[in-house]
């Protein structure tokens, strides 16, 4: 989610219900040595609290550091240390999943966060490096004995990246082997997924990723879904555009227009996706330069598919 979810992100997906945000990954070492693109990543808003700030990195030391650096200067709710991406620049130098190969290293990196700072730390792991070496209850085992507030596990392999299904098997195991509470994380891209997941695993919490992108609504649906039983229903056209438009200006406010507009244009295609017809729009967004532009292509796109009547 590295990318996706900025402080614009995070203030819509709290308008419809999140629970608990958690920033971009934001390397410890960039923090240690100040540097200020890695600085920019820690700013968020009151309303988004509860947040989480998560850091990733190896070296124990460096990553209390940068703890310390976080509680003090930004005092988020929670810091998350991220033993889970699985992208080839973060784990050639032996952070994120790459970590799930040193069990060992991941005790030491845990014990020395959770000693240096007062507010709860969190872990985010996979269930191993790959399908012969899953080993998410002994790393689950030493960082609940390192002193964690709870732990997530994203139920795949690092070598599956998001492809294949999610063993939610892995997670209830997971949850079986210890006492402090387990996020679900995983194919949740539904109300009905995120009841099974917490029938089938147990788990305290559900975390959803991919399944929200361009889909924030997602969370109210599955919250009143959870509560109620009921599904909500999915948003219009016209709503599921004006929540894009939202968001882009709260990018702009954050960001200025030349900036944000270049960055959402991924987003601009989640939005998207699914929405007949939609794929020559999608390509259409690759090329929109300012808020008029992407306001223009949507409602172009909307009447359309009016004539068309698929609204």
């Amino acid at each position: 989610m590295a990318g996706a979810t900025d402080q614009a992100f995070r203030l819509i997906v709290k308008e419809f219900g999140c629970d608990l945000v958690v920033s971009e990954m934001i390397s410890a070492k960039g923090l240690v040595y100040n540097n200020q693109n890695t600085k920019q990543l820690l700013e968020f808003k009151q309303q988004e609290r509860p947040i989480a700030i998560q850091l990733f990195g190896h070296e124990p030391q460096v990553l209390s550091q940068a703890a310390v650096m976080v509680a003090e200067q930004y005092q988020p709710d929670m810091i998350d240390l991220n033993m889970g991406c699985p992208t080839p620049k973060i784990v050639k130098n032996g952070d994120g999943a790459a970590l799930l190969k040193q069990p060992e290293l991941i005790s030491k990196i845990v014990s020395a966060v959770t000693a240096s700072v007062q507010i709860p730390v969190t872990v985010k792991i996979r269930l191993g490096w790959d399908q012969d070496s899953i080993n998410c209850v002994e790393i689950a085992k030493r960082i609940e004995d390192a002193g964690a507030y709870w732990i997530a596990v994203h139920a795949r392999t690092r070598e599956q990246f998001y492809s294949g299904q999610a063993d939610w098997e892995q997670i209830r195991r997971v949850k079986e082997a210890v006492s402090i509470p387990v996020v679900g994380n995983g194919d949740v891209d539904s109300p009905a997924a995120a009841e099974r997941m917490a029938a089938e695993t147990g788990c305290d919490h559900i975390m959803v990723g991919r399944g929200v992108l361009g889909r924030p609504w997602l969370l109210k649906q599955i919250k009143h879904y959870l509560c109620t039983g009921e599904l909500l229903p999915e948003p219009s056209l016209n709503e599921r555009f004006e929540t894009a438009l939202k968001h882009l200006r709260l990018k702009i406010e954050l960001q200025g227009e030349n900036q944000a507009v270049r960055e959402m244009r991924a987003h601009l295609a989640w939005y998207l996706k699914g929405v007949p017809n939609s794929s020559k729009f999608r390509a259409a967004m690759n090329q929109v330069a300012s808020y008029e532009d992407v306001k223009s292509l949507l409602e172009s796109f909307s009447v359309q598919l009016a004539r068309e009547n698929r609204i």
